[in-house]
């Protein structure tokens, strides 16, 4: 049931849904969280949370959630092996380069929504530079190209689970990043480790 519930909001998240329902979708139904307990981390009202979700299911219920994986194209198998390059190095500049103009950052369920070359630049930059030396392990999200993220290793060596990033892709760019950072949840669902080797 979680895995169901995961792959569903995940295809939500990634095609159908704008931020704010995607991030009540993905509190409620895969994390369990009460209405109230997701309006709180929000700072919203559990009106307005009950009413996402309400908007949020209607728009799963018109959708095809169906499992077939799309095999990548020469191009975007290239793209992703040029962002998992420039991510492992963090060099900022060449992933900007491979985004979208107008590609979207976010980091569910933190309020965090960043839109274009230039905001997601700065923020990687500053906050988001926390991520460097991190390393990528593939894997895939309802037919998306994610990675799981690891950090490197506050105590002792090697590298500690940090986020499930899932890439959505549009012609030759990358449109969409979201960062889902529940590992301890996601990352036995997804077959990823939890401890990586230096």
């Amino acid at each position: 049931m979680l895995r169901q519930s995961i792959r569903l909001a995940f295809v939500a998240a990634l095609q159908h849904l704008p931020p704010k329902q995607r991030a009540v979708l993905l509190l409620t139904d895969v994390l369990g969280w009460s209405a109230a307990e997701v309006a709180e981390s929000l700072e919203t009202s559990v009106a307005a949370v009950n009413s996402a979700l309400q908007r949020a299911r209607a728009t799963l219920a018109t959708r095809d959630l169906g499992d077939a994986r799309a095999d990548l194209s020469d191009a975007h198998s290239a793209l992703l092996r040029r962002y998992v390059a420039a991510f492992e190095r963090y060099d900022v500049d060449a992933l900007t380069t491979l985004l979208h103009e107008d590609a979207t950052l976010s980091m569910p369920p933190y309020t965090l929504w960043l839109r274009g070359h230039e905001a997601i630049r700065t923020w990687l930059l500053g906050r988001g530079s926390a991520c460097r030396g991190s390393r990528l392990v593939p894997t895939a999200a309802c037919g998306s190209p994610a990675y799981g993220q690891y950090r490197p290793s506050d105590v002792g060596v090697g590298h500690r689970p940090w986020a499930l990033i899932v890439l959505e892709l549009s012609g030759d760019r990358i449109a969409g990043i979201t960062s889902f950072l529940d590992t301890e949840t996601l990352f036995p669902q997804f077959g990823l480790p939890l401890h990586l080797a230096a």
